[in-house]
């Protein structure tokens, strides 16, 4: 994979809205919105890419599960993406309005489904008003299709997985949250990547060269597995390490909010 099959810069996606075979999608989640705030669905409804839909992460996440964002099975995640308009052969791109990782972390769950087309839009929704891009207001839904997994298990890791990793010197296991939230608690032998760190103001990819010299001690491992607070921020590590040419990583899908709930080991201060 390279960074041009992974990202499209707003200028390009300008070029590309009279195509057919495009499906956009607003993947916006807001962590921290008081309740007189709209919510990311009633924002989508206010202003959005023109054509776009709106990509609940909800509607791809285990409702049986103890944890939220926790990836659907594989026959909900096939209903689920055919109901928003996806077929095999779709050119997906999703962005949000302001947080990159809720694009990063649809774009991994698409590929983890088995989807090949798909791209997050570099910069997001600001990006595409800087560019000149229109702005549309109200709901857009893409015509129901049937769409066929094609599982790529690997692309996430068990908690049982990580436990193994951690006794295992060839795998990297990364917390990608800020240092303080690491300072707090995290998985016991674990090093600190922040998110932060491979992103512009937290819309954008730095350029490939700051990404590859960031991620360079973490790819000398024969593995990396990235985990966050909920497997959202951590799919931006994830991501990065696919566009520096580092193949093998993985993202813990249930991350601290997990592992801790299952009372695994977890460390204060700096790196154990």
């Amino acid at each position: 994979m390279n960074r041009d099959s992974m990202l499209i810069e707003a200028d390009e996606l300008l070029t590309k809205l009279d195509d057919a075979n495009i499906r956009i999608y607003d993947a916006t989640i807001l962590f921290f919105r008081n309740e007189s705030e709209p919510t990311a669905y009633e924002q989508y409804l206010q202003g959005h890419i023109p054509g776009a839909s709106f990509f609940d992460h909800q509607n791809f996440s285990d409702s049986s599960s103890d944890y939220m964002y926790m990836v659907s099975c594989e026959t909900d995640l096939a209903r689920h993406i055919g109901n928003i308009g996806i077929a095999e052969g779709s050119e997906v791109v999703f962005y949000t309005s302001g947080y990159l990782p809720c694009a990063t972390r649809a774009w991994w769950i698409l590929r983890y489904a088995g989807h090949n087309n798909v791209r997050v839009l570099n910069g997001g929704l600001s990006a595409w008003e800087q560019v000149g891009g229109n702005i549309e207001q109200g709901a857009q839904q893409y015509a129901a299709t049937t769409f066929e997994c094609r599982l790529r298990p690997y692309m996430f890791a068990s908690k049982e997985e990580v436990q193994v990793a951690l006794e295992d010197g060839g795998v990297c296991t990364v917390n990608t949250l800020t240092l303080e939230s690491y300072e707090e608690a995290h998985i016991t032998g674990s090093s600190l990547l922040p998110c932060g760190d491979l992103m512009h103001k937290m819309t954008s990819f730095l350029p490939n060269d700051q990404i590859v010299h960031r991620l360079k001690e973490e790819a000398r491992h024969d593995r990396i597995i990235t985990y966050c607070g909920g497997g959202i921020a951590a799919t931006v590590n994830a991501m990065a390490h696919l566009m520096a040419g580092n193949e093998n990583v993985s993202v813990y899908d249930g991350s601290m909010n997990e592992w801790v709930g299952e009372g695994l080991p977890t460390t204060k201060g700096g790196k154990s």
